[in-house]
């Protein structure tokens, strides 16, 4: 034996600290050396066939592919965005195919279930794989196994191979668009003020919404301004309304809210300088500052090193109005004139006022709804007299009194360029009706 002939417990002590340290740096040793890409096959051309759906299950695995990404923060990997069953789903595998020297690697995976499930037993997931050193992959394939065809098995582009100039300010993500959704005015004008407030690019996760309602989301298509994507996570999965699982048998909470607006931080990482984190009745309400690209430039000075900034949700109760505003041509399309509702609860001193976010995608690696969950930098609360979310919906607090209600109207700041282009988009979408 190793330490025989060794007769004090000291001795011995060592002895076995000393084995168990082998024992472990060997074991370590083998699990990096497991998750390194092996060449399994050679002289192959890559002939999977590409996936084109949004979310792509994995044949009798229980995991949904999303998107691959590019990730080389802080090693060269492939970050799959993806959904699994958080006990089940135990081992999968990347295939890369590498064109130039035609051969095939295969990397374990590290799973990494998000940790915001909220009971669910699906979940947000990263699947993680290290890339071949000497290639730079452009697609790869998913498969709990490392033996098969990689011809029989859905491939995926990598997206974010290759480094982009910012082509805008802010994109705003929207997750999801659910229940034949049609609050068609309120929509549009969250719309206009978002680009009042200096928002280029609005990407929508859309599951299904009224028909009028997507009339409107072409004329933004065709503008440029709002990016679709298709959300049918409900074709998959049993889905919840509610973000807390309720012990009735569904799949995921919230029409997998959290693993859209992870999809939506890597998607828009290259090509935005921020993203914004919020719903479609949800606007951040800069009170110090005109527009957001202002706004943010002052926060950024006062808070060099932070990457995530958190505005405090207020709620407008859409159930008590001002007769200002009162616009006769808006009556006829469906929704809620936002002009018209400037009282908000106050702050509910013993619960958690959720917050929303503004985000320097490069610096996030993985996100909840209302606060990152992994990031590089600091994240910020902003003070409610630098800004504040302007949430117009159900009240929370029915049965506060209107007198108890606080009178804001910010937003009658912007109204004058916001009636005029509302305006516009009913006109040019047919949706107004002419005095």
């Amino acid at each position: 034996m190793l330490c025989a002939g060794k007769k004090s417990y000291f001795a011995a002590a060592v002895c076995i600290m000393t084995v168990t340290s082998m024992l472990a740096v060997s074991y370590l040793k083998l699990q990096r050396l497991s998750h390194q890409p092996k060449v399994i096959q050679e002289g192959r051309r890559c002939r999977g066939k590409i996936a084109i759906s949004t979310i792509t299950p994995l044949e009798g695995n229980k995991t949904f592919i999303i998107s691959p990404y590019f990730d080389d923060r802080e090693s060269k990997v492939t970050r799959v965005i993806g959904i699994v069953h958080h006990e089940d789903v135990k081992q999968l595998y990347c295939w890369f195919c590498c064109q130039v020297n035609g051969k095939i690697y295969v990397s374990k995976a590290k799973i990494d279930v998000h940790s915001d499930r909220f009971g669910f037993p699906y979940g947000a997931t990263d699947i993680v794989c290290s890339e071949p050193k000497n290639c730079d992959p452009t697609h790869v394939s998913i498969h709990q196994s490392p033996y098969g065809n990689i011809d029989q098995l859905p491939s995926f582009e990598i997206k974010n191979r290759k480094p982009e100039t910012f082509s805008v300010d802010f994109t705003v993500c929207i997750s999801a668009m659910f229940g034949n959704y049609n609050n068609v005015l309120q929509f549009i004008q969250s719309m206009e003020m978002y680009k009042i407030l200096g928002v280029q690019k609005v990407v929508i996760y859309k599951n299904n919404c009224s028909h009028l309602m997507e009339k409107v989301l072409k004329f933004y298509i065709e503008e440029g301004t709002v990016e679709v994507i298709p959300w049918p996570i409900n074709s998959h999965l049993r889905v919840s309304y509610s973000w807390r699982f309720l012990q009735d048998g569904t799949h995921i909470g919230y029409y997998g809210q959290i693993t859209a607006l992870n999809d939506c931080i890597y998607r828009n990482m290259e090509r935005s300088k921020f993203v914004v984190l919020n719903d479609a009745d949800e606007i951040i309400l800069p009170l110090k500052h005109p527009d957001w690209k202002t706004m943010m430039n002052s926060l950024q000075k006062q808070n060099p090193g932070a990457s995530v900034f958190l505005f405090e949700n207020h709620i407008f109760p859409e159930t008590v109005s001002s007769h200002t505003f009162n616009i006769s041509s808006w009556n006829t399309v469906p929704g809620v004139n936002i002009l018209q509702h400037v009282y908000k609860e106050p702050v509910r001193t013993k619960v958690e006022n959720p917050r929303k976010m503004i985000v320097d995608p490069r610096k996030v690696i993985q996100t909840s709804v209302h606060s990152v969950l992994r990031a590089f930098g600091k994240s910020v609360y902003v003070p409610v007299d630098v800004a504040l979310i302007y949430h117009c919906r159900k009240g929370l607090q029915g049965n506060l009194p209107r007198e108890s209600l606080i009178r804001d109207t910010t937003l009658w700041r912007y109204n004058s360029s916001l009636i005029m282009n509302v305006n516009k988009v009913l006109s040019q979408t047919m949706l107004q009706t002419q005095n």
